[in-house]
């Protein structure tokens, strides 16, 4: 008789938005899922809404190295040493002029979105590397296909998210990991929904001023399966990722001008 093989995925920026729907989705098709997210109560939520037995909890810091290791470590032993996904979603949306942006918030998001990712990956390798097939999977976004006016240091982050997809897909072909990479439109998630005049509201009002939409969170999440399991080192996310995608091959010039458009310049 085979044994059935429960597979695994290891979830950052669980305990909300993309990562919470990513987790329901692989939970209700059979798989363990491991959550991570600086937010405790967000976590215990979403693990809430999964079949009992199927998670594990990790309240942790994509910046703190330590914590990578000790929740990895913690997650694939409980698996038999199995980690077939990490998902590493976590990140922070800062919006607003660049000349008016404080140094805080900027340090704040490229040691998320970019040095966190890239943790993530560094010392994710090793569990991804002892389980055949697996596949580091990474969330970009539609910011990654050409830069966005009001957004310029996350859009720089999630340029360098896609650049180190398109790398590690190349150097960990040997190692027979998959990398992968979601690059959707913007979220309709509640990190957008700060108090009028925060970073994250800004960023709403940046996407809305340029006419772009929002995209549910469980389009991205069937994304996520999708890309797991598929061949495309890319994979775009609702209607404003395929339209800038393919803006940004045919009609550069288009899409420099909606950036002009998409923000006041500040006085």
């Amino acid at each position: 008789m085979t044994e059935t093989i429960q597979k695994a995925i290891f979830i950052t920026g669980g305990g909300s938005g993309i990562g919470q729907a990513t987790a329901k989705l692989f939970a209700a098709r059979g798989w363990r899922i491991g959550l991570a997210d600086v937010n405790a109560k967000g976590l215990a939520e979403t693990a809430a809404m999964l079949p009992a037995g199927m998670a594990s909890t990790y309240t942790m810091d994509v910046r703190d190295r330590d914590a990578w290791t000790a929740s990895l470590d913690d997650f694939t032993a409980a698996n038999g040493g199995r980690l077939d996904v990490l998902f590493n979603n976590a990140g922070i949306g800062t919006g607003g002029p660049l000349a008016e942006m404080s140094f805080e918030d900027i340090d704040r998001t490229v040691a998320i979105n970019l040095t966190g990712v890239l943790n993530g990956a560094r010392i994710g390798y090793a569990y991804l590397a002892k389980t055949p097939g697996s596949c580091l999977l990474n969330t970009a976004s539609a910011s990654a296909i050409y830069g966005s006016a009001g957004l310029a240091p996350y859009s720089m982050t999630k340029f360098g998210v896609r650049a180190m997809t398109e790398a590690l897909d190349g150097e960990w072909y040997g190692a027979g990991i998959k990398v992968r990479d979601l690059v959707p439109s913007f979220i309709e998630t509640p990190l957008l929904n700060t108090p009028a005049g925060g970073s994250n509201q800004l960023v709403r009002e940046t996407v809305t001023a340029a006419g772009l939409e929002l995209t549910p969170v469980e389009t991205v999440a069937e994304a996520a399966w999708a890309a797991v399991h598929g061949d495309k080192v890319h994979t775009y996310v609702g209607k404003t990722a395929h339209r800038m995608a393919f803006a940004a091959r045919w009609m550069p010039g288009s899409l420099r001008k909606m950036m002009r458009r998409g923000i006041t310049a500040p006085e």
